[in-house]
């Protein structure tokens, strides 16, 4: 092989692999700055070491190991005085990656090895075979009650014949992934496929997340080091991260987190991942605090030490910290235990009205009518003049607006007795006399509650236990933010904090 394509390996402009359309916003390929921010996170003496060796769970472009490798020919040019001997070493005893499916088998070998077949004359590295360290193997999913035991993928859409893309990931369709290279690695890192169809939901288009699997399929392989991008919904937990979330924050070996409220500053092309997107280091010798990083959406870093198991879900925001810990301060019950749970009336979303109907209906056509025979709980609701709050978050996902300002609640409605809503809507609180539900409503609105809703915001849908960090009051009386500002002993730079962080809210852009 000529010198002269080995000295270009080290010197490789990366930009190309910027410039690739994302598989889709599950399966998106990592900008090669964001690898080498999380490289970066590493001991650096790892890139010195010849017998420190590398894993890529769920290769895409190849540009984890690729970058690894630019890393470790400089750091091992002392030990390993000759190029293609040192280039040798490397790829063949220190890089290894199993990719998502065959293409990105492919491509993978043709960013790491130079050509998509190691065992070509066109390889910076010569492999015996058609794979060399990045295999791809056909996986079956193994069906159980509809679901595989493994990803809970759908068998009714993903049951398939050969010749169609499975999405059974190797790395996670097996009990014993120790056995895939019979090897230990000393750092896994890479970025999963985000989730899966799991055949539940309207048109079947639920999805189960997939990415804390890889999570703690690495950490069975007892790697020294372990680095992923992930979608940072599993902050505040939800569908299929529960156990997840508690895993992680009660987890003192997290010790780096860099966090991005909007995804699309972390991912070119504008990719929307709901809840924004982190990556984490996990070491296996830490043990403390985490090194939390907020990156804001002109670039600004906000840094902090933080004790992640500090609250039952993680506040993203440093700056918001103080806040919150002052609006728990007076350890008063909170909206969480009077604010309703999903389908307050048993109504789905697209529960229709009726003419004849002796109640009113709240749906997202407006107000209507219905029958009560249609109506298939919460009766003890039905009399008491009620509060009603959007389930979807006014912000897709709470990324903020250009000015990096959010307005959090669609609705906040009054609904007198004889009223249901579906389940677009919770009920934040029933009362028996309307100046109460008035009073809620004007709570509802000020800027010092959705700035508490925000923090427990990561997906595009709000729940009761959103409402966790917000007080409840006495709503004989209305509320103002001075009023709340001054109860909770905020500072003038907390409060200038919110005030910059939630729009006013008016009437006027009101989603339905």
């Amino acid at each position: 092989m000529a010198e002269e394509s080995l000295a270009s390996l080290s010197d490789y402009n990366p930009d190309v692999l910027s410039c690739l359309a994302n598989l889709s916003n599950d399966e998106v390929f990592t900008p090669p700055n964001i690898v080498n921010d999380m490289l970066d996170m590493l001991p650096q003496e790892l890139f010195s070491d010849p017998n420190a060796t590398f894993l890529d769970p769920a290769c895409k472009t190849g540009v984890f190991l690729r970058e690894i490798a630019k890393r470790l020919i400089v750091g091992l040019a002392d030990e390993i005085p000759d190029l293609q001997e040192r280039v040798d070493h490397i790829f063949h005893q220190q890089l290894y990656g199993v990719a998502i499916t065959e293409m990105t088998s492919l491509l993978a070998r043709r960013s790491v090895y130079c050509s998509k077949y190691p065992n070509s004359r066109f390889s910076v590295c010569h492999f015996d075979d058609t794979v060399g360290n990045i295999r791809f193997k056909t996986i079956q999913h193994t069906w159980k009650d509809g679901r595989c035991a493994f990803c809970g993928a759908s068998e009714k859409t993903y049951k398939r014949d050969e010749s169609r893309e499975t999405y059974a990931y190797e790395f996670i369709h097996t009990v014993h992934p120790e056995r895939i290279f019979d090897m230990k690695f000393d750092v896994i890192i890479g970025n999963p496929p985000y989730q899966l169809g799991d055949g539940g939901g309207g048109a079947g288009k639920s999805a189960a997340p997939l990415y804390d699997g890889f999570v703690e399929q690495a950490k069975k392989l007892r790697p020294h080091y372990l680095s992923m991008i992930i979608p940072s919904r599993w902050f505040s937990g939800g569908k299929g991260l529960d156990q997840f979330r508690v895993s992680m924050l009660n987890d003192d070996r997290l010790s780096y987190i860099t966090d991005y409220v909007d995804s699309k500053e972390c991912f070119p092309g504008g990719v929307d991942i709901p809840g924004g997107i982190c990556y984490f280091l996990w070491d296996s010798k830490h043990s403390g605090p985490c090194h939390v990083v907020n990156v804001q959406k002109d670039g600004t870093r906000i840094c902090a030490d933080r004790v992640l198991n500090e609250f039952p879900t993680f506040i993203r925001s440093n700056e918001a910290l103080s806040i919150v810990k002052k609006a728990l301060a007076k350890e008063e019950i909170t909206l969480s235990r009077q604010v309703s749970s999903r389908k307050p009336f048993g109504l789905e979303s697209n529960t229709q009205f009726n003419k004849s109907g002796n109640l009113i209906l709240r749906s997202s056509s407006g107000l209507g009518h219905i029958s009560i025979s249609e109506v298939k709980g919460g009766f003890d609701l039905i009399d008491k003049w009620k509060v009603v709050v959007s389930k979807v978050s006014f912000e897709h996902a709470g990324v903020p607006d250009k000015d990096g300002m959010m307005r959090v609640l669609s609705v906040i409605q009054k609904l007198p007795p004889k009223s249901v809503c579906t389940e677009t809507y919770l009920v934040a609180g029933t009362y028996d006399s309307e100046n109460e539900a008035d009073n809620l409503v004007t709570y509802l609105s000020t800027k010092f509650v959705r700035f508490l809703l925000m923090q427990m915001l990561a997906s595009m849908n709000m729940s009761k236990s959103t409402y966790a960090f917000v007080p409840v009051q006495d709503f004989s009386k209305p509320w103002t933010d001075k009023e709340l500002y001054k109860k909770y002993k905020l500072t003038k730079e907390e409060i200038a904090f919110i005030e910059s962080m939630i729009r006013p809210m008016d009437g006027s852009d009101d989603d339905a």
